[in-house]
């Protein structure tokens, strides 16, 4: 337990009915939830405004949801699919296109199956969002700049700028975030404190992220490649992979080069397996399909095609296609007999292996995997080890792609967890009145 209490002496002390610490999304949704039942919620968050996260998110247009079949959308939290239907059976994709139509948002369906704003800004909801919970029949109350730092013997402890204040609560939703874009707030903090109270927390790591590459060199891109190709995106492209059950994926999209590796869509659809790959292994794999549109057979007669006196850039260009960063990519990572080999070369046209030697740091992640095991908590979302204390959003032990999943299941747990304090609340004033 870390103890504060000696530099707490003269530390007013705050009695409040429930506190929510993080105003991220699921936190504000616990507090959503609990407002509208009438209960009062005093939020803290230790940046100077909520939602930063969430605003970051949108600057590309933001992604609510995912409008796919039901048992697709479950299925995109893997191995912890059944725990999270269990929050998105109550708060799940049309939930959330509700809830944003109750707020003066309208969506739309995009191209993809994913969903967005009509106006594919996040500031709009946000303001309509929090005009709704300042102006409720029971307002939320906001304390901004206020960073939770431990316990002490009374309470919950926070650090202000005019000094440290505790904390009492009825009950408390912990939704810390997970620890990524640590400027934003979400710098996992929270982690070692939860430890120290028997709390299993299953590390960090980068969930939606990008990878550093292994040249041919055994060194990252060349100087030639980075200079010229990073930040490019590679289109309409396909990657397959293998995860750790021997089951091999596929999927076709985009994806950009970085000064170091590789990131954007269609990587972080297999971050998960090639993280995982990389741990077990010391490196992961991806093979890239430059043309996926064309068959094997397609492209072997191209390259054998007699290119006469034209390079090889020129005969790949004219019967393929094939230009810019792609053709880079094949001087990049094939060596010279490799390149003259019509067969071989074909063939690394189709199956580019591409080796990545570790993800970039958890920081530059899009969201984060580990975080509270959920075996520590009850269906309710409360900590068996700490009654009255629940927990949701991104530092529980899930992770899912990008396409909206992330977000509608940090709401739909923040929803689990508002509901569960009430019911809490209401079970303990029952055992007070009795």
């Amino acid at each position: 337990m870390i103890s504060l209490d000696s530099a707490l002496a003269s530390s007013p002390t705050w009695e409040v009915d429930v506190a929510v610490i993080g105003g991220g999304p699921s936190g504000l949704m616990a507090a959503e939830v609990l407002s509208a039942l009438g209960v009062s919620v005093h939020l803290f968050d230790a940046m100077p405004s909520v939602g930063r996260k969430f605003l970051l998110a949108g600057r590309g247009g933001l992604n609510l949801t995912h409008a796919e079949p039901w048992e697709a959308f479950v299925g995109r939290f893997g191995d912890k699919a059944e725990a999270v239907k269990d929050w998105l059976d109550q708060f799940g994709a049309e939930h959330v296109r509700a809830w944003a139509k109750e707020l003066g948002i309208e969506t739309f369906v995009g191209s993809s199956g994913r969903v967005f704003p009509s106006e594919m800004k996040a500031a709009p909801l946000l303001r309509a969002w929090l005009h709704r919970l300042r102006h409720a029949q029971m307002p939320v109350k906001f304390h901004m700049r206020h960073r939770w730092v431990g316990w002490s013997d009374d309470g919950w402890v926070f650090e202000t700028a005019q000094g440290r204040v505790q904390v009492k609560s009825k009950a408390i939703v912990l939704a810390l975030g997970g620890g990524s874009w640590s400027r934003l707030g979400s710098d996992g903090a929270w982690a070692p404190r939860l430890q120290q109270r028997g709390i299993q927390v299953e590390s960090l790591q980068p969930a939606n992220c990008g990878f550093d590459v292994v040249g041919r060199s055994g060194q990252g891109w060349t100087d030639h490649f980075k200079s010229k190709f990073a930040g490019q995106p590679f289109k309409t492209v396909a990657i397959r992979w293998v995860d750790l059950n021997g089951h091999s994926h596929h999927r076709q999209g985009e994806f950009v080069a970085t000064g170091t590796g590789v990131e954007g869509s269609l990587i972080y659809s297999a971050a998960k397996d090639l993280r995982e790959a990389g741990l077990r292994d010391g490196q992961a794999h991806f093979e890239l399909d430059l043309l996926p549109d064309r068959t094997l057979e397609f492209v072997q007669a191209a390259v054998a095609h007699p290119k006469g006196s034209r390079s090889l850039s020129s005969h790949l260009k004219s019967r393929l296609g094939l230009e810019g960063i792609k053709m880079a990519l094949l001087y990049e990572l094939l060596d010279t007999a490799h390149l003259q080999n019509s067969q071989s070369l074909s063939q690394a046209i189709k199956s580019l292996p591409v080796r990545l030697l570790r993800t970039r740091p958890l920081d530059e992640a899009i969201s984060t995997a580990g975080g509270v095991a959920l075996s520590e908590m009850d269906a309710q979302l409360m900590l068996h080890k700490m009654p009255g204390v629940f927990c949701a959003g991104e530092m529980l032990d899930w992770e899912a792609p990008t396409g909206g999943y992330l977000l509608t299941a940090s709401m739909a747990s923040g929803h689990r967890a508002g509901h569960s304090v009430a019911q809490w609340l209401g079970q303990a004033q029952k055992i007070i009145s009795e």
